[in-house]
């Protein structure tokens, strides 16, 4: 079903406004077509512009797929929010490597990477950029805008529900900042428009900002499930808290965890009753994934009304390559790139033949280990998105290039997962044992189909969560913080090509975090390299 805020995150695509430069880099200039000044003298503008917010995370430009770019000097394909945030989560871990020759793509995946990576320079400034637009947003919806357009009292209501989706947003944008980076520029719609040097921020002041706005919005936010499909509801900023609670210890330091917190706000999406699991895991990545009631929060994408070179069209196409047919997968064609590693491979029984539906390897014509990380048939490949919907029709894009499928960034699953992570003894989040248990397997009768992949109480401890959270929510963008905070990303494990060597090998800690980008660094004295670097 084609959903109407669909259209409108592409009809705004053709309209351009100023935004000022959250930081003064040169790889980081947005395009100027309109003021916004003449933009909001459009009532109507006023969700348009809430709608390109949305789209800075789904499409790169001003028009479907190519062509008028919002970050001048950037491939539009390239500089995509999502396709670079998959690609730090993913390639960085054990779930996902990549064969092309791109830049320096493969130092994600062997851990080698430098301050002048042009993967975390570009997500770092599509952050930025997308930060850049939520405070030109808030600037010009303020109170004194509103009355000397003589906007009326009708509006005005949505608008200030407007208001909130878009500290939401930015709210996002800040979360996978701190994530990321921890010590980035920080700015508001408090600041000036125009050049100016922003001042560096830190992980605590971030975290203590990121959490107070989502406190703030949270009674202005539309109630849970009430929303259009694909804007943010309470549901939406409940999930986001949570994971950020959930991380505090990695991001403030160890003994400033928040797992009781991150439980609490887990228990709020359950307790909702609005969600429930897709009884057919493998509809969740479907072309018709608007359907599903375990969505929380999508990234929207539409073969026709929002189309890309990043996102899902990269999602959906770089793991189709070797004897895979791109017809089952709703595409013209593979582009042969994305696979994954014997280590992920090994968390299910069985592996390619695992009674766990989650399982969703393509092994015929592929090996196991991977000898030489540019050949694609080594390595299992991954059937998991496809632009094809539960009938098995193709997406509505007629050349097979743009799909249909949404990107499930906030599911219910991962709620269960977050309630039985906090309850561990180890994590001292409270919560109740057997309602954790009840909890994962209700994920693990889905996908085996009845009781036989139950746990009991005792099999809850850390490896098996951080195990369990892999084979739920592999490629959807969480591998990466999860290693982080089981303290196995860099120094505690190994997984093939890991430090570009083919068994692996550990790296150094500081890699925990990635770099502020040296075009940055020279740009803008206030800021500091994250250490190590």
């Amino acid at each position: 079903m084609l959903n109407n805020f669909k259209k409108v995150v592409f009809l705004f695509c053709c309209v351009s406004f100023i935004v000022s430069c959250t930081s003064e880099i040169d790889d980081l200039k947005p395009i100027n077509q309109e003021t916004s000044v003449s933009v909001f003298d459009n009532p109507d503008s006023y969700k348009s512009f809430l709608a390109k917010i949305y789209a800075g995370i789904s499409i790169s430009g001003q028009q479907g797929p190519a062509g008028n770019p919002d970050l001048a000097g950037l491939d539009e394909g390239f500089s995509n929010y999502l396709r670079l945030y998959w690609k730090l989560q993913e390639l960085t871990t054990d779930e996902a490597v990549i064969g092309w020759n791109d830049g320096t793509i493969k130092d994600l995946h062997y851990q080698n990477w430098t301050p002048g990576n042009e993967f975390i320079r570009t997500m770092y400034d599509r952050i930025l950029y997308q930060i850049g637009l939520v405070n030109e947003f808030l600037r010009q919806t303020s109170d004194d805008n509103l009355n000397e357009r003589g906007v009326d009292a009708s509006l005005r209501e949505d608008i200030q529900t407007f208001r909130a989706e878009a500290r939401f947003m930015r709210a996002l944008s800040y979360y996978h900042a701190l994530d990321f980076y921890r010590n980035i520029p920080f700015t508001t719609e408090a600041d000036p428009i125009g050049a100016f040097l922003p001042k560096q921020t830190n992980a605590q002041d971030l975290f203590t900002y990121i959490e107070s706005e989502l406190i703030a919005i949270d009674s202005e936010l539309v109630p849970a499930g009430l929303n259009e499909y694909g804007r943010a509801d309470q549901a939406a900023g409940w999930m986001l808290l949570s994971k950020l609670y959930l991380n505090a210890e990695v991001y403030l330091g160890t003994g400033n965890g928040r797992y009781a917190d991150a439980r609490i706000q887990a228990e709020k999406v359950i307790n909702s009753n609005v969600f429930s699991l897709e009884p057919n895991y493998e509809y969740l990545f479907l072309a018709d994934n608007d359907l599903s009631n375990e969505i929380i929060f999508p990234i929207l994408f539409d073969g026709l009304y929002t189309q890309a070179y990043g996102g899902m069209t990269f999602l959906v196409h770089a793991p189709v390559g070797g004897s895979m047919s791109p017809s089952d997968f709703g595409v013209s064609g593979g582009w042969a790139g994305v696979r994954t590693t014997s280590a992920f491979v090994q968390k299910f029984p069985g592996m390619e033949n695992s009674a766990d539906g989650r399982e969703l390897f393509y092994a015929a014509g592929q090996t196991l280990e991977i000898e030489n990380i540019s050949k694609f048939t080594d390595g299992y490949a991954i059937a998991k998105y496809k632009n094809v919907d539960r009938s098995g029709s193709a997406g509505s894009d007629p050349s097979g290039e743009f799909p249909d499928t949404d990107f499930p960034l906030f599911r219910l699953a991962e709620a269960y997962l977050i309630y039985a992570e906090a309850s561990l003894p180890s994590r001292g989040g409270g919560g109740d044992a057997n309602t954790a248990r009840d909890y994962i397997n209700l994920l693990r009768v889905r996908a085996y189909g009845d009781t036989s992949g139950n746990i009991s109480t005792s099999d809850l401890t850390e490896d098996f969560i951080l195990d369990e959270r892999a084979r739920e929510l592999y490629w959807e963008c969480h591998r990466r913080t999860d290693l982080v905070r089981f303290g196995k990303f860099t120094t505690n494990s190994i997984w093939p090509w890991k430090g570009n060597v083919p068994g692996g090998t550990t790296t150094e800690a500081f890699r925990n975090i990635f770099p502020i980008p040296t075009s940055d660094l020279s740009a803008n004295p206030n800021l500091k390299q994250n250490p190590g670097y």
